[in-house]
């Protein structure tokens, strides 16, 4: 935990992602990467290309001093950031910066969204989520500490998310907290017994962590709807931080399929961190 991106719109939210990661960049000695996308509207094409160039500039220079003040925060004196200004707005750059500063992990602020503002426009937090290949931390709420003891690990067992979810453990080790592994158990076709619940999840440990791999906590629950069951299991556990594994999905698959994790985005009080598939 070295590098830390945090998207900035200059919203109450998106501060309280920035305290999150200065809170954090504090305990590891992290470096904050602050980052504002400027949506620099289309000139006319009548207009002189020195005419263009001349309103980028002024925008350009106007977003540098609102950032330059928006980051003067009593909680940022000791932490080091690195403020970085792009003049566009398409949500898979942030991925391209990621790997450019070679970042651990990006912190963004949410605030949810529901009904039909939720299914037709969806917000600025699930773009970011479905085009980054790295852990995204999304923050509900202003954050006093870090201190994340228990930490909910959702998964389907499934031989595709093998690869993200070692990462996803890899990613959470820094907190030091402890993982409660969770399966949720629909009452559909894929209905599963206990004892089919219990093989898949012991096999699935073997392609995580080899024969050798030590006893990790995995609880099963029955729900309605993944979403309910995470939600719920959190919820009674009083845990800190829900993780997931996202597939990532983009057009018609994601309108019809949806996501989990942006749904848990939308709706949960506690942070959530993803990592795509």
């Amino acid at each position: 935990m070295k590098k830390i991106i945090v998207p900035v719109d200059f919203s109450q939210h998106s501060e309280y992602a920035l305290k999150t990661a200065a809170l954090l960049a504090n305990k590891h000695n992290a470096t904050v990467y602050a980052l504002h996308m400027l949506d620099i509207q289309e000139v006319s094409l009548t207009e002189s290309q020195i005419n263009q160039q001349e309103k980028t500039m002024y925008f350009l220079k106007l977003a540098e001093q609102k950032f330059k003040d928006f980051l003067e925060k009593e909680y940022l004196e000791d932490v080091k950031v690195v403020p970085v200004i792009k003049h566009y707005k398409v949500f898979s750059e942030v991925n391209s910066i990621a790997k450019e500063v070679d970042a651990d992990i990006i912190i963004m602020g949410s605030h949810g969204a529901t009904g039909l503002k939720e299914f037709f426009v969806g917000s600025n937090t699930e773009k970011v989520v479905r085009n980054v290949d790295l852990p995204v931390l999304v923050i509900k709420n202003e954050m006093t500490n870090v201190d994340f003891a228990d930490i909910v690990v959702a998964t389907d067992f499934s031989d595709e998310s093998v690869p993200a979810f070692k990462k996803m453990l890899k990613s959470l080790e820094f907190l030091n907290a402890k993982k409660h592994l969770l399966y949720v158990n629909l009452p559909n076709e894929d209905f599963k017994t206990t004892s089919e619940m219990e093989t898949m999840a012991n096999d699935f440990l073997i392609k995580v962590e080899g024969n050798s791999h030590r006893l990790i906590n995995v609880n099963y629950v029955c729900a309605r709807s993944i979403e309910n069951g995470i939600l719920n299991f959190s919820n009674a556990l009083g845990a800190d931080l829900i993780s997931v594994i996202t597939h990532g999905r983009k057009g018609l698959s994601h309108i019809f399929a949806g996501s989990v994790a942006e749904d848990l985005t939308n709706h949960s009080t506690l942070p959530i961190m993803t990592l795509k598939i």
